[in-house]
């Protein structure tokens, strides 16, 4: 018998029918939060343009084991922005609030952070360090290396059916290495949460933003790096980086892999992960 094959409304149906969905408050506005499986805690934060379906190919394996959460960033998705639409801290205090408003600060918490997500969970980091039990930072932007400029086409004009051929290209100019893994889920996930940007703190990570919120922050840091990486090439050069301030900063890459490498690689990308987590976190 042949394998029934789950279309993507239905992997994005199940995932949300799974799910426990949460809301905290901040001065602004509401955080949404979704939430998933048992056991040590686990936060994923996504990067910019995105929300917690940045992580859609990795939940269903990490909550076998972890109880995975998984916020929209203030101003990304279903949650509101802060009053400052410019300031990293601003942006992380409702992430670190919330998480002590849903009962998770009883105990140290492992985070995963994507792109933009890495500036936030540093910021986390600093704002509440007894939170924090390690941060694992994903194809992270500001660390004072060097940045490539995508081949970016503007959206602005286009026609529905225009839109999804940008999204394509775009995707390809930037998040993903091999055009042929550019599928129908990443476009559904690229259209529906680019549109729902409200807020301005992504324009705030390069050049060195990120480094500089490192030399603040006390829990130990690893990376995961795509091979091939397009807006910061280099996972080696990028480690060194992070290494001139946490010397015992460990670096996984995953192999045939662009910017958004848990999307394109999973299975690689969870191994690497789950390889991070079953490690006892060092000194920071």
């Amino acid at each position: 018998m042949g394998t029934v094959k789950i279309s993507r409304h239905e992997i994005v149906a199940n995932m949300l029918a799974s799910a426990q969905r949460d809301e905290t408050g901040h001065e602004a506005g509401n955080v949404l939060w979704h939430s998933w499986g048992e056991g040590p805690p686990l936060v994923l934060l996504h990067g910019s343009h995105g929300g917690w379906m940045h992580w859609i190919r990795n939940i269903g394996e990490l909550s076998q084991t972890r109880r995975v959460i998984v916020p929209d960033l203030p101003g990304f998705g279903e949650s509101d922005p802060p009053a400052d639409l410019d300031s990293p801290i601003d942006h992380a205090a409702p992430i670190a609030d919330g998480l002590i408003q849903l009962q998770y600060g009883n105990e140290p918490i492992d985070f995963a952070c994507f792109s933009l997500g890495a500036l936030l969970g540093c910021f986390v980091s600093i704002l509440q360090p007894e939170l924090v039990r390690r941060l694992i930072l994903v194809d992270a932007g500001g660390l004072g290396t060097p940045v490539q400029s995508a081949d970016f086409r503007p959206m602005r004009g286009t026609s529905p059916d225009e839109r999804r051929e940008v999204n394509r290209h775009n995707l390809g100019a930037m998040m993903l290495h091999d055009p042929a893994r550019i599928d129908d889920l990443a476009l559904d996930i690229s259209m529906l949460y680019g549109p729902r940007v409200r807020t301005k703190v992504q324009y705030h990570v390069i050049p060195d933003n990120l480094l500089s919120a490192v030399r603040r922050v006390t829990a130990p840091i690893d990376l995961i790096w795509g091979e091939h990486d397009f807006p910061h090439p280099g996972p080696e050069m990028n480690a060194d980086a992070l290494r001139a301030i946490q010397p015992g900063c460990q670096l996984h890459i995953v192999e045939d892999a662009g910017h958004w490498s848990m999307y394109e690689q999973p299975e690689r990308f969870n191994a690497a992960l789950l390889d991070l987590l079953r490690q006892p976190p060092r000194q920071g």
